[in-house]
C-alpha cells in the first residue's frame, strides 16, 4: 500500500509501507531507501 509520511517540517515522502512503529511512525521503502517519519493523515470524504 502507498502511503505518505512527513520528515521534518517541510519535507514529505511517499512510498510502499513497511511497517508500523511503536511511537505512532511509519516506515515507507522508496526503491532501496527505508524512510521513518509521520504518517500524513487520509483525507476527509464530503458528502
Amino acid at each position: 500500500m502507498l502511503r505518505t509520511i512527513t520528515i521534518g517540517s517541510c519535507v514529505s515522502v511517499q512510498g510502499m509501507f513497511v511497517r508500523q512503529l511503536d511511537d505512532g511512525k511509519i516506515a515507507v521503502r522508496v526503491d532501496e531507501r527505508t524512510f521513518i517519519g509521520t504518517p500524513v493523515p487520509a483525507p476527509i470524504k464530503l458528502n
